[in-house]
């Protein structure tokens, strides 16, 4: 009888699990949120700008699902498919190519596919080409010879009849409609590696597409990195195969030596590179970040940088004598920030424009070619955050900037005489953060605008009077999905921790929050110098489980101390200089003490966490600050900054050489004997960049010391720690079980 009565209680409880589950759409759920696609953003493929304000994008085929036509716009929204996708079948397939990137020959007749991507460290820059010619419907593969997608960085010359490329470390190029490739370098290695770059400088200066054709389409000028005696760092794969997989490559850490890094440029019809002649020893004492044709085929214009990187010199090379001199020279007390928009050639090419601090705030200047003067173009108590468009006939420079309120940005255009005030372009009842993408000509733009749980609308607009032409994503299903959500309004504002220091924050409130009770309290920190996180922007899923969170029962708040890259003036921002891991820690407590102030807090129930900057931080406040932080999540951290790559760490804490203490000071390992709380450690075994070695090395120290602690290794995961079926769902849901087991939701009495 029991048993019969056991049968029909499984029977009713396996009736009951097939039911449907019914979703409260005001609920957030990790399967929700990393299980669906519910609250999947819409994405516009980037646009390739024509002339007139005409452009380029992909559009979804309609014959065939996974692939794209390449479709042209004009302003008015009338489209014409260039290329239809069944014309990019390749013999004996069933499918066209993926297009992952394209670019056409000035005619549009003729375009340059790339396809078959596979990542490089952060992307995926190694792939497979291929031309169409539209007026003859022929499909040709470059690099015929080459192992599947292996091509790098393909471009087409300046007159469209030439397309070159890199190739196992070395540079080649061949005609566009068939023939003999010519290979132009040949002492490339896995160690000498021609027209891209090593790890470091992909990863803290931006390198990786590393050669450029010449104007006029003769020279082709390029960097060779030469990593020989750099040491190396090896990461094991034990789960592809039934014994580990290595693989090695040259890491330079924190006052070790970097690869030799020269400039070449080669002819075209082949022959021998001709050298420019860079002073100094950039194994030891300073590195190339920039290189460019200077508005012409018979210089370049380069940015050496010193080992501290407190100086940067412009200098112009003469391709023919391979001599150089030096236009502009750039010195800080801190560092020396290296922009991507810093040198455009104005007044037929006697000036550039050049990115400065040298006045408290970060300006737009024009220096003379011949060094002879700088003089600043925008000015005033505010910094520009970024130039976009320059135009000469109109005298006007498009620059992003906020002066105001640093937690957002706005468009301004600024004379460039240096005279006048910037006048605000983005109308005043958008409040937010507004990015543009200007067309050549200036009288178009992409522009993004969102705002705090507010996702993206994309919409293309005229410019100078910024009147939308029409919306290209409104977002429409998510924003109505967001909408629904049961949450309550976030709140900026600056946490004052004395003498003067008032640092941006948000804050979320529990949700049914009720203010005679006590809540928990959830910091997210990152707090390096390499990245702001109080901002009036859409936060995509961080943002969704922060919210989850506070439906919880959480209340969840984040912090920009000294040192973030605020618009607030260059002091703000260098005050960092070698004290990172101290000032901000300083900084991030002192207003965890002024938040907690507020009555329907729970002193006894706070938390933090962050990832990769983030989670050192998390570290840190938990180590040193017990009395505040009783539970932390640290994902990816470096424990200890002796660890981390020379670029990035001695650019914020000098040489480890000459400021051993500072960088001792500054590592959270040095402070594990404060660990009081519960401690989860998560990072990925195969990460390249903060290597699961430090975690390895933290997790020696708290065992020494006794010390209780949780450790999450993710197989074979990078830094991102997203690679694999149910990942990104996998490690959310073990952040907030382990939140909710030792930092308990709700509210208490």
């Amino acid at each position: 009888m029991l048993r019969f009565a056991l049968l029909i209680s499984l029977a009713c409880s396996a009736s009951a699990a097939a039911q449907p589950q019914i979703v409260d759409p005001a609920k957030l759920t990790i399967d929700r949120l990393f299980g669906s696609e519910e609250f999947k953003e819409e994405r516009v493929p980037s646009v390739k700008w024509l002339d007139n304000g005409d452009y380029t994008t992909l559009s979804p085929s309609k014959t065939y699902k996974k692939a794209s036509d390449i479709v042209r716009f004009d302003k008015a929204g009338k489209s014409e498919i260039l290329v239809a996708a069944e014309k990019l079948i390749v013999p004996n397939a069933k499918e066209p190519l993926p297009i992952q990137g394209y670019s056409f020959t000035k005619d549009l007749d003729l375009v340059l596919i790339y396809t078959n991507s596979v990542k490089v460290w952060r992307q995926n820059t190694r792939g497979d080409y291929w031309t169409f010619r539209r007026s003859t419907g022929k499909l040709s593969k470059l690099g015929a010879e080459a192992k599947p997608s292996s091509l790098m960085f393909a471009k087409l010359s300046p007159d469209g009849s030439r397309i070159g490329y890199v190739r196992d470390h070395n540079l080649y190029h061949e005609p566009v409609d068939g023939g003999a490739a010519t290979q132009l370098t040949t002492d490339g290695t896995p160690e000498i590696i021609n027209g891209t770059f090593d790890w470091v400088y992909e990863e803290e200066f931006d390198c990786r597409d590393g050669w450029q054709w010449s104007p006029d389409g003769k020279q082709i000028a390029y960097w060779q990195i030469d990593s020989r005696g750099v040491k190396t760092f090896t990461l094991v794969d034990n789960t592809t195969a039934n014994y580990p997989i290595l693989k090695t490559f040259a890491y330079p850490k924190t006052g070790e030596r970097n690869s030799a890094c020269k400039i070449g440029v080669v002819p075209v019809a082949g022959g021998p590179t001709k050298w420019i002649e860079v002073p100094g020893d950039t194994r030891t004492d300073f590195y190339i970040p920039r290189m460019e044709w200077a508005g012409n085929s018979t210089e370049l214009v380069l940015q050496r940088v010193n080992r501290l990187q407190n100086a940067v010199d412009v200098m112009i090379a003469d391709v023919a004598t391979a001599k150089v001199r030096t236009a502009l020279t750039e010195r800080d007390g801190a560092w020396v920030d290296i922009h991507a928009d810093s040198v455009e050639w104005l007044d037929k090419g006697s000036t550039f424009t050049w990115i400065s601090e040298r006045d408290g705030w970060r300006h737009l200047y024009a220096a003379a070619r011949d060094g002879s003067s700088v003089r600043r173009i925008t000015a005033g108590e505010f910094d520009v955050i970024r130039v976009l468009h320059i135009d000469e006939k109109a005298k006007r420079v498009y620059h992003l900037a906020s002066p105001e309120n640093p937690t957002q940005h706005y468009l301004f255009s600024a004379p460039l005489n240096g005279s006048g005030k910037p006048e605000r372009l983005t109308p005043a009842d958008q409040p937010g953060w507004h990015d543009y993408d200007f067309s050549p000509e200036g009288t178009v733009a992409l522009h993004t605008v969102s705002s705090f749980g507010n996702p993206p609308r994309v919409e293309l607009i005229s410019l100078p009077d910024h009147k939308v032409i029409r919306v290209l994503a409104e977002n429409k299903k998510l924003r109505e999905a967001v909408t629904k959500l049961q949450q309550t309004p976030v709140e900026f504002f600056r946490a004052d921790i004395g003498d003067g220091v008032k640092l941006d924050s948000w804050f979320m409130k529990p949700a049914n929050f009720d203010p005679a009770k006590k809540y928990p309290l959830v910091f997210y920190v990152y707090g390096e110098p390499a990245g702001q996180s109080v901002v009036d922007r859409w936060g995509g899923s961080k943002y969704l489980w922060h919210l989850m969170l506070t439906q919880q029962g959480y209340a969840v708040a984040c912090v920009d101390n000294r040192g973030t890259p605020c618009p607030r003036g260059r002091d703000w921002r260098k005050s960092a200089y070698r004290k990172v891991g101290t000032l901000a820690a300083a900084d991030q407590a002192a207003a965890a003490r002024v938040i907690l102030r507020r009555p329907f807090l729970d002193a006894a129930r706070v938390g933090v966490w962050g990832w990769s900057g983030g989670g050192s931080m998390t570290l840190n406040l938990l180590f040193r600050y017990p009395d505040i932080y009783r539970t932390g999540l640290a994902v990816a951290p470096v424990p200890d900054m002796r660890l981390y790559d020379t670029i990035y760490q001695e650019r914020y804490m000098g040489l480890p050489q000459d400021n051993a203490e500072d960088y001792k000071t500054g590592s959270p390992i040095t402070h594990a004997a404060g660990l009081k709380g519960n401690l989860l450690l998560v990072h990925g075994t195969g990460d390249d960049n903060c290597h699961y070695q430090g975690v390895e090395k933290l997790a020696d120290k708290l065992i020494e010391l006794n010390k209780p602690f949780t450790l999450m290794p993710y197989s074979n995961r990078s830094h991102s720690i997203n690679e694999g079926k149910n990942t990104d769902r996998h490690l959310h849901a073990l952040l907030t079980r382990y939140l909710n087991e030792n930092l308990p939701a709700g509210p208490k009495p």
